[in-house]
Parts: C-alpha cells; sequence; structure tokens
C-alpha cells in the first residue's frame, strides 16, 4: 500500500503539466502512487502523461471521455490504493518536501485530515506570495469543527491537504458530478471538515497556486448557478446528519452569502442581475422562516443583506462599491500582513515573511 496516492485531474493544461508533474515525481516521499485521470484532453496533456508514465511506474494514467471535474476526481479516489489521499490541480505545482511533511503530520497524529497553507504563483514574474490562510495560533494542535466552528470557513482549496483513505470511504465522501459544472471543492471540503475527528493544520506553505488566468470574468450561463448546486447538495447532506445541522446549519449560510457574493463579483455584469435574484429569494426565505441570528450577522455585514432581500436591483448596483472595497483590502493585504506564533510577531511584506 502507498503511503499517499495523488491525483492529478488533466484536461488541456499541455502548457503547464511538465512542471506539475516533476514536482510530484521529485517528492521526497517516494512511496507514492500517482493517479493521473485525463478528461477528454483534445491537446497534448494525454501525450505528456504517456511519456511521463514510461519513466516512471508510480505513474497511473487513466483516459477517458470528458465528463467534468467531479467524475475525474472521483475516478481517481476510487483508484487509489493509498493510506492518504493528496490533490494537485495539473497547472499548479508542489515543493518537493510537501508530501512527506504532511504524511509526517498525519501519522504522528493519527489524522483524518493535514492541510497546510499554500502560495499564490504568478509564472510572468516566477513570483509567489505566501497566502497566510492558516492562522499560525491554531497550528500543529489536533482539533475538529465540533471545538472549532473556523476549519468551516478554510478556503476550500482541496489541494493543500491529504485525507485518509479509509475516512473518504467510511463516509463515502466523493465530489458532486455535475456535467460541467465549477467550485466542486466547496461541497467535498464541508463534508471532510464537517465529519474529521481528527484534523492538523500547518501553516507552513507547500503548495503554488497557479493566479494567471484567475481575472477572467465568467460569462458561461451554464456554470453560473453551480454553486448554487453545491450549497443546496451541502443541504441535503447536513439533512443525513442531524446533529451536524444542528451545529452547522448557520456557518453553511454564512459560507453560502459569502461563497454566492464571490461568485456574483467574478461574473460578467450582464448576468448579475438575474443571479442576484436567486441569491435575495434564498436568503429571504431564510430570514423569513428566522433561521438566521446573531451568529450569521456577527460574520455577514446586516445592512448589505437587508438591501439585498428587499431590493436586489439595488445591492446588483451597490456590487461596484463593495467590489472596490474588496479590491483595497487584497491590495492591502498583499503589501502588508501580520501575524503571531510562540511570543514572535511575523510580518509579511510583498509575500517576504520577517520575523
Amino acid at each position: 500500500m502507498p503511503k499517499i496516492s495523488i491525483i492529478i485531474p488533466v484536461y488541456n493544461v499541455e502548457k503547464y503539466l511538465v512542471k506539475c508533474l516533476n514536482s510530484i515525481i521529485e517528492q521526497t516521499l517516494e512511496d507514492i502512487e500517482i493517479i493521473c485521470v485525463n478528461d477528454g484532453s483534445t491537446d497534448n496533456s494525454l501525450d505528456i502523461l504517456n511519456e511521463f508514465a514510461k519513466k516512471d511506474q508510480r505513474i497511473i494514467v487513466i483516459n477517458k471521455v470528458n465528463s467534468g471535474y467531479g467524475n475525474t476526481m472521483n475516478m481517481g479516489i476510487n483508484t487509489a490504493k493509498g493510506e492518504y489521499i493528496g490533490i494537485i490541480e495539473s497547472d499548479d505545482f508542489a515543493d518537493r518536501n510537501m508530501f512527506k511533511d504532511l504524511y509526517k503530520l498525519a501519522k504522528e497524529n493519527d489524522a483524518d485530515i493535514v492541510k497546510g497553507d499554500w502560495f499564490s504563483y504568478w509564472s510572468k514574474n516566477n513570483f509567489s506570495r505566501k497566502q497566510n490562510r492558516i492562522s499560525p495560533a491554531k497550528a500543529l494542535k489536533l482539533t475538529n469543527s465540533k471545538t472549532d466552528k473556523s476549519l468551516l470557513r478554510i478556503d476550500p482549496s482541496v489541494w493543500s491537504a491529504i485525507y485518509k483513505k479509509d475516512f473518504l470511504n467510511k463516509y463515502n465522501i466523493r465530489f458532486l458530478e455535475t456535467p460541467g459544472a465549477s467550485f466542486q471543492d466547496i461541497g467535498f471540503s464541508f463534508k471532510v471538515f464537517a465529519l474529521a475527528q481528527r484534523v492538523i493544520l500547518t501553516d507552513k506553505a507547500y503548495l503554488y497556486y497557479r493566479q494567471d488566468n484567475l481575472n477572467s470574468s465568467v460569462k458561461s450561463k451554464n456554470k453560473v448557478y453551480c454553486v448554487c448546486d453545491e450549497y443546496d447538495e451541502i443541504d441535503r447532506f447536513l439533512k443525513q446528519y442531524p446533529e451536524l445541522e444542528v451545529n452547522f446549519k448557520i456557518q453553511e449560510e454564512i459560507n453560502r452569502y459569502n461563497g454566492y457574493l464571490s461568485s456574483v463579483l467574478r461574473l460578467d455584469e450582464s448576468l448579475r442581475p438575474e443571479f442576484v435574484e436567486v441569491f435575495s429569494r434564498h436568503f429571504k426565505e431564510e430570514y423569513n422562516l428566522g433561521i438566521l441570528g446573531n451568529e450569521f450577522f456577527r460574520k455577514i455585514n446586516k445592512k448589505d443583506f437587508i438591501l439585498l432581500i428587499n431590493n436586489p436591483a439595488k445591492f446588483t448596483k451597490h456590487l461596484k462599491s463593495i467590489e472596490r472595497k474588496r479590491k483595497f483590502n487584497k491590495i492591502r493585504k498583499n503589501i502588508i500582513s501580520i501575524h503571531f506564533r510562540n511570543g514572535k510577531i511575523k510580518m509579511t511584506i510583498f509575500g517576504k515573511e520577517i520575523i
């Protein structure tokens, strides 16, 4: 049994695939299997995979017709024989010590999940910036969502973690297989953190998350409502576990609000009014049912929320103000951020960490 099965979903990434694969075959943890699932690529991605497989017997290439990310990931998980599962997107790449370090933490703590921080990466200038999404104060401490709900608010960055295979199988945790869908990491991430009993975080960053194509707005109507499908799936999931629904329903609604807001800001402006109507209708129903209270509004701006449910058209216009504020905060955070660990102040300036 390999220590870790690393799943790489592949679709038309010939430009970045070699760098990704090299970062995996050069891992200092050698006892791994590398499952590359080609989702019907029409470029040279499959040829690249086959060439690598000839040179490294740990590489398994699965070639299939295009069926979407969820089906691709589930095929990889179902094929995996490893003790733990890792996921690497085929346009990203990893520090060579990533899986050795995460596996060591997993074994020391018998963890269901071990999750690290990550870098945003721009290939144009070969520049990376640590994201600081994992709080140093919470690093290297055994925890779970029952004692720390903030785990359910961590970005659904499924590729910065490893997951115990037996844990995934016990609860049959898989990706939603909506054809052609996006955002399918949202439901998977919520489920694993809601159910995991033993979670270890590390604020050390290992994964380089490529940013070069993230600025394009979403113009496809087919993808607009995929985020809604994910949160509807989380609702279905919570109903399976009454105790989890009691504890985590409000957090799910907080996540849904923030997820819808982030999604609408990525949309082409011509698609925003229609999506805001769906956004407004859902939360108006929840508000009128009395589900949303102090816990919800401690995390969500109530003034914006009331505008959303009472006047969706005006809220749509207000999105430009929200967008400007978010851009300013992102620029400020990218320039400088300050955090604490073990009595020391760490400052990150332009992506470089200084103690």
